[in-house]
């Protein structure tokens, strides 16, 4: 069974790249009728924050991203993680080290004087003396001294470093807390792990952890070493970028399953499909399809995906979601009619529910520029004209709306825009929204012409 994991830190929010890696090992598991665990490595007490850890899980439950089992606390098993260093010094695999931090700070500089790559010599390896008085040590794990350390990567192809690269690195400090690639290798093999996909900055931690699961006779798993994302100029991608808190999507009005569709497409593809319901995630990603480059955020992509799903979104969907950004058209008689109108132009719900506000609520002030350009020397009288028709009409329709306007703009042979532009910030304070024919179906006859006569007073 494959059996796969995502494993933050609570230092920190789960920020757009950790989901991107979270979704990948997901689609693994799922496409395999596999497992994914979800594991927390809260082993720095001092940065650890129970609100990045609440953040971190109700991120999620944002994008139903659901795990299988019980999340798995690093902070809770540091008598475990004990137990294993006991049992490699117990077989000799590893040992105490009394090197104090000054003796490796002047080994450091005698190997940078010999133009030589800092790493520890090894001086205590095989140590049979007395210990030195007052020193608390570290323990270190007998890495291998000679060949190569390597394994099959699915991303990047075969890796190996020489042993040499691989020194006899610390597996619990001197307080006897335990070491990141100590604890990650023993978890990852005491879940159960089958195949490990990690950013590829982690990709010189592995072989040190394979070093651990090979003291300890662990199976090695796959790995899958992703490279990163980078802002659309190729850099490092930053919060300014959209590194950002992925909570901080769904105050932005970004649906789940667009974040979801857009992620996916950042380094895995299929073909030239951009859309990919979970479904088709699920049932097309492949972890050896992952691009062996960086990919590239592109903001105007993640929108143009979120006008999409909103687009498609079930009516009574997007009723219950507009409610978080003040919007309510539970149980509006127009409220088909209002989605229609605005659900094309909104690429975000906060657009969309400001689309949406601007129509029901009568504008309490113009936009300058919009006033300057609609409002010339003949602007309220074709308003008035247009008024005076509306109250004797009857219309019950959009379509009736319309014909309204064209017969003011046959007879007085004007150009729609001498009514239309006028109209429109009459009716939404701005040139900007849906079909002015819309608009006025929606808020009828009475409002139209209430909206029409206060533009005229405020404006002319």
């Amino acid at each position: 069974m494959t059996v796969t994991r995502f494993a933050p830190s609570p230092t920190g929010y789960l920020h757009i790249g950790g989901l991107r890696t979270a979704l990948f090992s997901w689609l693994t598991a799922k496409h395999n009728n596999g497992k994914f665990l979800l594991r927390i490595e809260d082993t720095d007490m001092a940065r650890n924050s129970q609100e990045a850890k609440d953040a971190i899980l109700k991120a999620f439950e944002w994008v139903g991203m659901s795990h299988d089992g019980e999340v798995v606390y690093q902070s809770e098993r540091f008598g475990l993680y004990k137990k294993y260093i006991d049992q490699l010094l117990a077989e000799g695999k590893a040992y105490k080290c009394y090197m104090t931090k000054e003796e490796l700070e002047t080994l450091r500089k005698e190997q940078i004087a010999r133009n030589e790559r800092t790493r520890y010599d090894g001086r205590y390896r095989d140590f049979k003396g007395t210990p030195p008085k007052g020193i608390e040590p570290v323990v270190r794990i007998k890495a291998p001294q000679e060949g190569r350390i390597g394994f099959i990567d699915g991303v990047k192809g075969e890796f190996s470093v020489d042993a040499s690269e691989v020194d006899d690195f610390i597996i619990a400090r001197a307080d006897g807390s335990p070491t990141y690639n100590f604890v990650v290798a023993i978890d990852d093999a005491l879940m159960g792990l089958t195949d490990v996909i990690r950013g590829d900055d982690h990709l010189y931690n592995t072989p040190k952890q394979i070093v651990v699961y090979q003291a300890l006779g662990f199976e090695i798993p796959r790995f899958y070493h992703v490279a990163m994302i980078n802002n659309e100029q190729g850099k490092k991608l930053s919060k300014r970028d959209g590194a950002t808190d992925v909570m901080a999507y769904k105050a932005m009005g970004y649906l789940p399953e667009a974040l979801l569709n857009f992620l996916v497409r950042l380094g895995w593809s299929y073909g030239d499909q951009e859309i990919f319901s979970i479904d088709e995630m699920i049932k097309l990603f492949d972890p050896n399809d992952i691009n062996k480059s960086a990919s590239s955020y592109n903001l105007d992509k993640l929108l143009w995906l979120n006008a999409y799903y909103i687009k498609h979104k079930p009516e009574s969907e997007l009723v219950a979601l507009l409610k978080e950004f003040g919007v309510d058209l539970q149980g509006h008689e127009n409220c088909s009619m209002i989605l229609n109108a605005t659900k094309e132009r909104g690429k975000t719900l906060v657009e969309l529910a400001e689309q949406i506000k601007r129509i029901l609520a009568a504008p309490t002030q113009y936009d300058e520029k919009s006033v300057k350009k609609a409002f010339k020397a003949e602007a309220k009288e074709i308003l008035s004209a247009f008024a005076e028709r509306l109250a004797k009409a009857q219309p019950q329709s959009q379509e009736d709306f319309h014909l309204l306007m064209e017969e003011i703009v046959k007879e007085r042979e004007i150009g729609f825009g001498k009514l239309g532009m006028p109209l429109r910030v009459s009716l939404m304070g701005s040139m900007t929204g849906a079909g002015l024919d819309e608009i006025m179906a929606i808020l009828g006859k009475g409002e139209t012409i209430k909206r029409i006569e206060r533009a005229i007073a405020t404006l002319v």
